[in-house]
């Protein structure tokens, strides 16, 4: 049990609202911390939501961080992810990159219409995802995007997020599309179900965060045909799952630190 005295030291905002956190903001410059500060990130074990650039110092330092600095490495990357994905042999809709325009030529070599693409890196919300049916569409998408990220196309209508904490399981639910709407995300309108997540999804949730040392992340996984997919990670997921199944998100984490399991 964490000494209520001597509390965690949190650098972005996302803790703000913990008791046992002191958060001290994301300076962009070490020295603008104040002298005491500094003191209190030299001397703190952990450093909680460091930003992906302080992950990268505290790691090289030995400092431990939650999330992991590997947490960091794969946020809004998809074509890590997917690179990581296939190099664990976990299941993941048949995804391909192609770079410049001679590799964009032969996209329709490999998939055939209709097929996803989606903005390479740093979009989330399900913003930069689009159901390509043509080749004029096909056209459009490239030429906004250096980095062609096509996967294959799973027709489905709803997809199950496992929000991954430290170790375990936190929270679990589905996500339906709205009529007319491909895309599952909230905040495309789509709906948060409460209904059981299937346990082969949780356990295949659980299974891909441990192999890929993440220890805060919201797994994405659709049931196609029979199977589950891994559609991809998110480490940046909201909290609305987590206000409609009446989990306060900021008691959760109070509970987290206190017992040390992150």
């Amino acid at each position: 049990m964490r000494n209520n005295h001597k509390k965690a030291i949190a650098l972005e905002a996302r803790l703000s609202q913990c008791e046992y956190v002191t958060t001290l903001g994301v300076r962009p410059n070490f020295s603008d911390y104040s002298d005491k500060e500094k003191a209190l990130i030299r001397d703190a074990a952990k450093i909680y939501y460091p930003t992906a650039f302080y992950a990268e110092l505290f790691d090289t330092i030995g400092k431990a961080t939650f999330p992991s600095y590997h947490t960091y490495k794969y946020v809004q990357d998809k074509v890590k992810q997917t690179a990581l994905f296939q190099l664990l042999d976990l299941p993941h809709p048949r995804t391909r990159v192609f770079y410049g325009k001679r590799q964009k030529k032969k996209i329709t070599n490999f998939f055939r219409f209709p097929f996803i693409g989606k903005v390479a890196r740093g979009s989330a919300m399900g913003r930069g995802v689009y159901l390509i049916r043509n080749q004029q569409e096909l056209d459009s998408y490239c030429a906004l995007n250096h980095v062609a990220y096509i996967q294959e196309y799973l027709s489905v209508d709803r997809d199950m997020r496992v929000v991954v904490i430290g170790n375990d399981i936190v929270h679990a639910y589905w996500r339906i599309a709205p009529q007319g709407e491909f895309r599952t995300n909230v905040a495309q309108g789509g709906t948060v179900s409460l209904a059981d997540v299937p346990e082969i999804a949780l356990n295949l949730a659980l299974k891909t965060a441990r192999a890929c040392c993440w220890n805060d992340v919201g797994i994405d996984i659709c049931r196609f045909d029979g199977n589950y997919y891994i559609l991809e990670a998110n480490m940046k997921y909201g909290k609305e799952g987590f206000r409609q199944a009446g989990i306060d998100y900021y008691q959760l984490m109070n509970r987290l630190i206190a017992n040390e399991e992150i």
